[in-house]
């Protein structure tokens, strides 16, 4: 296993060098009350299909809230990418919070299990729909509207964030837990060069079943877990943000994808930049690449997010 964690870190290194810096993970209970920051893990006892107790067992989330006076009541989910083999939680993680809660926004870092730790899917989805119903179950406490709760995902992230807005479970409510009584349904979702072929066909360019050894179980993963396949007319408005010449994730990804979004009538949106590296984060300097989140931010405030709800009479 660590073998094949060494290739995929290689792979991902030569496109995106950052990303390398933070091959981590949260650890639950790590609060800094003076940053206002606070780490919990996803289920009060062993997580499901855990097999160890390292951080590397315990998915958890970071929560980091807008400064006082200055929330709008809207959430956001951040799911760091990495080739479910690390976690780029600085770039994708925590530069996308700060960013998000400079606006207002409570933000939300999960730290999923990874296959380079022997996860398989669909354990990486299993923490990211807890992830969601962890942030609505206590909205209250967050001071955030149930109905305003979104998620980004990047590279791998962004195909894990694309499993969990089509693939929702509608929540239980005769469950002895609060969290597994509510939907893990998204209002709204932002893929940041998606690794949306996962589990595809492309044996060129990385893919899961081949970087992992798991060639014999790839034809029921690709079924299971491919975002494609699972779009209806009920997946969230989603963004999307890609690069033209991305030499790790084909852009022909993403726009086949936002092709199936269209055709099943879910509103979103599709920039595809000329120029850019994989692990782009948010734009890290570059002239074209910075103006994306400007555009995110206007796609955000097209769809309430940014303002407060208005009080209902």
């Amino acid at each position: 296993m660590k073998r094949i964690a060494l290739i995929l870190l290689a792979v991902l290194v030569s496109a995106a060098p950052a990303i390398a810096q933070t091959a981590s993970c949260a650890i639950p209970g790590t609060n800094n009350d003076f940053l206002g920051i606070q780490t919990i893990r996803l289920w009060p006892g062993p997580a499901p299909q855990a097999t160890g107790t390292t951080c590397f067992d315990i998915p958890a989330i970071t929560i980091i809230a807008p400064r006082p006076s200055t929330g709008n009541g809207s959430a956001i989910v951040i799911l760091p990418g990495g080739g479910y083999g690390i976690l780029a939680a600085d770039l994708e993680g925590r530069e996308v919070a700060d960013w998000f809660t400079a606006r207002g926004f409570t933000a939300f870092i999960v730290s999923y299990r990874l296959t380079s730790h022997g996860y398989v899917m669909p354990v990486p989805l299993l923490d990211a729909r807890r992830a969601i119903q962890t942030v609505r179950a206590r909205a209250a406490d967050y001071h955030i509207s149930p109905d305003r709760i979104g998620v980004i995902g990047f590279s791998a992230g962004g195909h894990l964030a694309a499993l969990a807005s089509t693939e929702p479970v509608p929540g239980d409510p005769e469950a002895e837990d609060a969290i597994d009584r509510v939907s893990s349904q998204l209002n709204y979702v932002v893929l940041g060069y998606p690794w949306l072929g996962a589990f595809g066909p492309d044996m060129v360019h990385i893919n899961y079943c081949k970087v992992y050894k798991i060639m014999d179980q790839c034809a029921q993963l690709t079924q299971a877990y491919s975002p494609e396949l699972h779009v209806t007319k009920d997946t969230p408005p989603t963004f999307i943000y890609h690069t033209f010449d991305d030499q790790t994730v084909p852009v022909e990804q993403s726009l086949s994808y936002y092709e199936t979004l269209v055709k099943a009538g879910v509103q979103s949106e599709l920039h595809v930049f000329a120029h850019g590296e994989h692990g782009s984060g948010l734009g890290r300097g570059d002239p074209a690449l910075d103006q994306w989140p400007a555009l995110l931010e206007n796609w955000l405030r097209a769809r309430g997010l940014l303002t407060p709800e208005t009080a209902k009479p």
